[in-house]
């Protein structure tokens, strides 16, 4: 199905007596039954705004109160080297297997079947965790333009409408992400904009603030235990970038929609979260009661904060607006991601075999239907408040992040290993990832020590809830690992026992690729530099 690349293009291209496996051809995909319907600008946009919600936007306020300025500056950078080293993994891994359950199936074969049921039940819950995250977010909004309606009121009728949504199939899916995607980088270079404006002075009746608030309060609070906090939200903000594996196979073209999406994940660390990192902590002071004593903390983000200091008290409605947007687009994106994660898995035996069917169209309703119905987890801060829940659900979920993203890197290094020792070329592979195998260790090392220390500040002083909260996940992922080895006997496999011929695939549209000169023909410079933009 696939051959060595083109020596000029770098692409790998059909032989041309190489007999046309239909099923590569098929709009629907013969092993999962979902529908290959998302176009490449679906799937470039996912990568650079996909899941940008109430994470970044509300719970940034929560990470700055807990370790100030700089504290979020070092999360969000630190994080990002890593989440970096985790998607040149992922890209050279999906890349050339598109099909067959993203990286949980991998696991399973490049490792050990009990390993991918590890990894691809953890991956359900840090995206349950996340959808409850943002219906709660969304709920608190609503609560606030009108209390009329109950917290709960408004959830059940978001949980309806979204629900209904994800019935309609990934085309629409995708064409909603892809403008509600572009809506939030909009709204992310105005506020940028209106930061450097305000904290020059050229706001009406404002100071010119300049960096006033890394001086008072400070560029840190707490020290190192708040540096620590910080580790934990953003692990949870970056979830998500490698979604972008979990739709390559419902993806039309993934030859070259993965390799090009893979490349924007650079362009959303850099603008998205080092941009949001820097100009919330220069334009909301760490200590702002809102975020430090406000009743409604989960719901207030730095952006309105930052508004209403500048002297637009009416601009916490723009603010919480904009947020509202982007809260759609984080749960449409959630109940996506969750779906198709236990889709993949009932299908490998990993679930209950009911979650793995779809329909003609190919949408899997059991799978969408259970996962939306996590949401309701949400539900807690009716009878703990907002600010709470939303702490309690991130650090349930962070360590899970850690321990996917660690799993993706041991994935690709017995891949590496097992298609070197069965006779093939690195050159052979249509992307090939950067600085390994020194990225792909760094990866394995840097998450296995975040997921240790990321519930550090809990230990002094002592305090046994939280270190539950933080850590119960870590012990979870090794009970489903031996349960699962002990049970089903299975074992590690030998590098000559490794499939890696199931899952690849030609695109969809390969004719139209060809004759745009994208795939199978060299590529002039300003082409390959452009498309890295």
């Amino acid at each position: 199905m696939y051959s060595p690349k083109d020596k000029d293009s770098g692409q790998p291209i059909a032989r041309p007596e190489e007999e046309t496996d239909q099923d590569d051809f098929r709009s629907i995909d013969p092993e999962s039954g979902v529908k290959r319907g998302l176009k490449t600008r679906h799937l470039s946009m996912m990568a650079l705004a996909g899941i940008i919600g109430p994470g970044l936007l509300v719970g940034s306020g929560g990470a700055l109160s807990s370790g100030g300025p700089a504290s979020l500056l070092i999360g969000f950078g630190v994080i990002g080297i890593i989440a970096f080293s985790i998607m040149q993994s992922l890209g050279e891994l999906t890349t050339l297997y598109p099909s067959g359950g993203a990286f949980t199936q991998l696991a399973s074969r490049f490792v050990d079947p009990a390993f991918g049921v590890a990894v691809g039940w953890n991956y359900f819950i840090i995206w349950f965790c996340v959808l409850a995250n943002e219906y709660n977010a969304t709920s608190s909004i609503l609560v606030f333009w009108s209390d009329k309606v109950p917290i709960w009121g408004y959830f059940l009728i978001l949980w309806t409408a979204f629900l209904l949504f994800q019935l309609l199939g990934v085309t629409t899916f995708g064409e909603a992400e892809f403008w509600l995607a572009l809506l939030k980088l909009v709204g992310l270079v105005a506020f940028y904009i209106f930061s450097i404006i305000y904290v020059s002075g050229g706001v009406r009746g404002a100071d010119a603030i300049g960096f006033r608030y890394w001086h008072d309060p400070g560029p840190f609070v707490d020290g190192f235990r708040g540096v620590a906090k910080v580790f934990v939200f953003c692990s949870t903000f970056y979830a998500g970038c490698e979604s972008v594996a979990v739709a390559a196979t419902e993806t039309k073209n993934p030859r070259v929609a993965v390799p090009l999406a893979i490349r924007q994940v650079f362009w959303r660390i850099i603008f998205v979260y080092m941009g949001a990192a820097f100009f919330f902590g220069l334009t909301c002071p760490a200590n702002d009661d809102q975020l430090v004593n406000g009743t409604s903390r989960a719901l207030l983000s730095p952006m309105t904060v930052a508004i209403q200091n500048a002297g637009w008290e009416g601009g916490v409605h723009l603010i919480n607006a904009f947020i509202f947007v982007t809260c759609i687009s984080a749960i449409n994106s959630s109940i996506y991601i969750s779906s198709r994660t236990l889709l993949y898995m009932a299908q490998q035996k990993m679930a209950p075999s009911f979650l793995g069917w779809t329909d003609t169209r190919g949408v899997p309703i059991p799978a969408i239907a259970l996962a939306n119905a996590f949401g309701a987890i949400s539900m807690m801060n009716v009878s703990t408040g907002a600010a709470k829940a939303y702490s309690y659900i991130v650090n349930l979920s962070g360590v899970s992040t850690f321990l996917v993203w660690g799993s993706i890197s041991l994935t690709h290094i017995r891949f590496r290993q097992a298609w070197v020792a069965q006779g093939n070329l690195v050159e052979d592979l249509p992307f090939i990832s950067l600085w390994y195998p020194w990225n792909a260790y760094f990866g394995l090392a840097a998450n296995i020590f975040l997921a240790l220390v990321q519930g550090w500040s809990n230990f002094s002083p002592w305090d046994a809830g939280g270190f539950v909260d933080a850590y119960v996940l870590l012990p979870l992922f090794f009970v489903i690992y031996a349960g699962y080895k002990l049970v089903f006997r299975t074992r590690l496999w030998r590098n000559d026992e490794i499939d890696l011929q199931s899952g690849r695939r030609r695109d969809l549209e390969e004719a139209k690729e060809i004759a745009r000169g994208e795939i199978g023909a060299p590529q002039p410079w300003w082409r390959r530099l452009l498309r890295n933009f």
